[in-house]
């Protein structure tokens, strides 16, 4: 995870009242988009012993166990741009992404 990550999601997560030592940012995949899965992001308060639970600093990130099978090895940034601004994973797992960016797929590139 880049610094900046780090500073820009903690920052997110106090806006929002999710500030509590118990909260991380969830990671994960689901079935669906042009490429065959899209990202999941989520500030919860709820993991199990199954998920991976990783910190930088104030920041925690939890992984269920089937997407970090996918997840493991990416990068975490965050982009500002004048157009958009948000999470940013450069994934080295990713074979395709879609045209819209949305949705990635795992495999053969």
């Amino acid at each position: 995870m880049t610094t900046f990550a780090e500073e820009r999601i903690f920052d997110m997560m106090q806006r929002n009242n999710f500030d509590s030592v118990d909260f991380c940012l969830r990671i994960g995949l689901k079935g669906g988009g042009c490429s065959g899965y899209s990202y999941l992001f989520e500030f919860t308060d709820e993991y199990d012993d199954k998920d991976k639970i990783i910190e930088f600093g104030k920041l925690k990130i939890c992984i269920d166990k089937k997407s970090f099978l996918f997840l493991n090895g990416m990068e975490i940034d965050y982009e500002e741009t004048p157009f958009k601004s948000g999470i940013k994973l450069n994934n080295p797992a990713v074979s395709r992404t879609c045209g819209c960016g949305e949705s990635v797929s795992f495999g053969e590139k």
